[in-house]
């Protein structure tokens, strides 16, 4: 079966977009699909909540006391917002380090309020701002608790990194030495891998936080109870979380991936559009979501400027609108 995102404007279809799709169980039993679900794609954010998992596992939310907030900021893209610069501040503070630290560079928000704010005050953005600030400053209290250099963290040969290799081998099931990877936009190491594995890995991720194991219910937990840190303001990751009321937790990534796991039906969610188009990712997985109907009409209609944005030209007119065609096709194995 094809998912696909179309541009309309007026009645025409202006653009396309396709997605491939793979939803897996804690198995790693491929359940429903689209497009190609073995697609290789670099992961990208995505996995952050994976990474974040190296972190807890070697004790770093025990031993700094990481808060919630924290926890979830080390999960998530942030939107720039005075919330996230101040938790990326104060797990810097706990790892001992200074904001020079950080390999991220600086970037504006990502909320457009935030950067408004910083333009008002005549200010230029710091490495804080940076939507990974806090995936770094969680990497860098990782080095510091096991007395790893904090000086080329973000390497690949630096422990840390491979640390956080072995994390994502775990969950993904897929060999430490069969994953491709790159440099990701903030610095650190990207990976490659299949759609199926990256969903297989959020559903053995969303059933061992159901099972209430300690490390994965922490990670979990942190997103779902403060996804204004994951990403921020009118973003789909937070609305998403919140609607859902505990029901499914989801990870953007660059390049037109998206990740979510469902831990009341122990499933897993990969998607990529295909073009990489960030645009056609937001209704692509709402349309999953839908496929599947784990979302209601309601929460569906509370979340419809996602699932259905708006296109409008430079006088703010309403020319057009993105829509999803979704169809899934069952799958077992």
């Amino acid at each position: 079966m094809s998912a696909v995102v179309e541009v309309w404007r007026g009645a025409v279809v202006e653009s396309r977009h396709r997605v491939s799709v793979a939803v897996c169980d804690a198995g790693g039993r491929l359940r429903a699909r689209a497009g190609d679900p073995r697609l290789v794609a670099f992961a990208r954010s995505a996995v952050k909540p994976i990474q974040a998992l190296a972190l807890v596992a070697e004790g770093v939310a025990e031993r700094f006391e990481l808060t919630g907030p924290e926890l979830a900021l080390c999960c998530g893209s942030h939107s720039g917002e005075p919330r996230h610069v101040e938790a990326a501040r104060s797990l810097l503070q706990k790892a001992g380090a200074g904001e020079e630290a950080l390999a991220c560079g600086p970037h504006p928000p990502l909320g457009a309020a935030a950067a408004e704010e910083l333009r008002e005050r005549g200010l230029e953005p710091t490495r804080l701002h940076n939507n990974c600030s806090g995936k770094h400053a969680g990497m860098l209290c990782l080095a510091r608790i096991r007395g790893w250099s904090l000086v080329g963290y973000h390497r690949p040969e630096h422990p840390v990194q491979q640390r956080v290799l072995a994390e994502i081998a775990r969950w993904t099931a897929v060999p430490a030495d069969e994953i491709q990877t790159a440099v990701d936009g903030c610095g650190v190491v990207t990976f490659a891998l299949p759609l199926s594995a990256m969903a297989g890995a959020f559903a053995r991720l969303a059933a061992a936080a159901r099972r209430g194991e300690p490390d994965a219910a922490l990670v979990v937990q942190s997103m779902m109870r403060n996804p204004e840190y994951v990403a921020g303001t009118d973003r789909l990751c937070t609305e998403l979380m919140r609607v859902a009321d505990g029901r499914i937790f989801a990870k953007v990534g660059a390049e037109g991936v998206y990740c979510a796991g469902v831990p009341g039906a122990e499933l897993g969610i990969a998607l990529k559009v295909e073009d990489g188009a960030m645009r056609a990712a937001e209704p692509a997985l709402l349309g999953v979501l839908r496929a599947l109907n784990l979302l209601s009409d309601e929460e569906m209609a509370a979340l419809e400027r996602f699932a259905a944005p708006e296109i409008r030209n430079t006088r703010d007119e309403v020319v057009g609108q993105i829509r999803t065609e979704m169809t899934l096709e069952p799958a077992d194995g």
